[in-house]
């Protein structure tokens, strides 16, 4: 089954119906539902800290309250979908993969997060014009504006501290005199590396950890019209799936693809008649596993799924290939285990166990980034900045 998943709602709708069966109707009820849902908490849960009294007394709140029995905090996602969609599994996994934006499963995670769906289906899903690396280009272009002075290729050795003060920074460069510190780096490696003599939130550090990506970046010799920007291959058993990342802490024998390819919106970012693709699959994130033979089985399983389902045999058409791996993904990024969102948020009160934005025992200590509170991904990286700098301010 082909499916497009058209951002527009009603389109949407009326595609779902077209191609599986199941009325625009139920499709639109859905998605009404998870506005109300995204609409009830927004204010509370993405825009603000939770770990500050003055949150809980505020009209947003209020209104999240109000809205909690509808919310599914006792149930889980994929229970929420099956009762709105029970006699199509196929939309079932279509929705149960919104579980995947923030690392989690949808098995477990609560039924709070089908609100998901509304940032695409009611709000809407954007390209950054020359494509994602461009958000971090203009964010570093309006810090020079505003007199930021950025030190690249400078790593930070450690966070300075007399008593419970903040006092600067350490490079193998020079010390920093600092008495206000904002760390974007993941909150484990932050305590562990960074702060090695500070006690360390030990419960909060020992939160369930997301999931993290396989990542095959392929430059393919020729086009693929019947792609698009955003390209989604589903396995045969989802629940399976799951099971591996979050209980077997492997990869599963059949694994769901997704394959971005920049190409299709910027041209420019492949040579003419080919393309850039990123393939992506969901993995555990790294406890030691053997990730060069789970890299190199999980490649041979995607390789014959996506050669299958395009009828062409795809591995001759590699003209570049580069890998990224759990392990790598945490030596990049300074991500514990290479998890993409920090904690996972396979519990309904994950959002309360993330860690705060700010510390509760070093004044003048912040934290920002895909660990902490709101969570991972771009979006909410950029909020959890914007609600740092409402504190500091």
């Amino acid at each position: 089954t082909r499916l497009t998943a058209w951002a527009d709602s009603q389109q949407f709708a009326a595609e779902v119906e077209q191609k599986l069966g199941t009325s625009a109707a139920v499709v639109t009820q859905f998605l009404g539902r998870s506005g109300r849902a995204y609409d009830a908490t927004v204010g509370t849960f993405l825009h603000k800290s939770l770990h500050k009294a003055g949150t809980y007394f505020s009209p947003e709140t209020l209104k999240a309250v109000a809205a909690l029995p509808s919310l599914g905090l006792t149930g889980t996602m994929h229970a929420r979908h099956e009762k709105a969609f029970a006699n199509d599994p196929r939309l079932v996994q279509l929705f149960d993969r919104y579980a995947t934006y923030n690392g989690s499963d949808p098995y477990q995670a609560p039924a709070t997060l089908s609100l998901i769906p509304h940032l695409e289906h009611g709000i809407g899903a954007f390209y950054p014009e020359g494509g994602i690396y461009a958000i971090a280009q203009s964010l570093h272009r309006l810090g020079e504006e505003f007199g930021v002075k950025f030190r690249f290729n400078e790593p930070v050795r450690e966070i300075l501290t007399a008593g419970d003060l903040i006092t600067g920074l350490r490079t193998d460069q020079d010390i920093y005199d600092f008495g206000l510190v904002v760390s974007n780096m993941d909150v484990v490696p932050t305590y562990r590396k960074l702060l090695p003599q500070q006690p360390a939130p030990e419960r909060t550090l020992g939160q369930p950890r997301s999931s993290s990506a396989l990542i095959f970046y392929w430059g393919i010799g020729r086009e693929f019209p019947e792609l698009d920007l955003h390209n989604i291959f589903f396995s045969a058993d989802y629940k399976a799936e799951f099971d591996a990342i979050f209980q077997q802490k492997t990869v599963a024998d059949d694994v769901t693809v997704y394959v971005n390819i920049t190409s299709k919106k910027t041209p420019a970012d492949a040579p003419a008649g080919q393309e850039n693709w990123f393939v992506m699959v969901n993995v555990p994130h790294d406890e030691g596993q053997d990730w060069a033979a789970l890299t190199a089985k999980t490649r041979r399983i995607v390789l014959a799924k996506l050669s299958r389902t395009l009828g062409v045999d795809l591995e001759p058409l590699i003209r570049a290939e580069k890998t990224w791996t759990p392990p790598g993904i945490a030596a990049d990024t300074s991500s514990f285990g290479g998890a993409l969102y920090g904690s996972s948020s396979n519990n309904a009160l994950a959002a309360f166990l993330r860690h705060p934005n700010f510390s509760g025992r070093l004044p003048g200590l912040y934290f920002c980034g895909g660990s902490v509170h709101p969570g991972g991904g771009i979006p909410l990286c950029l909020l959890s900045a914007k609600i740092v700098a409402d504190l500091i301010s």
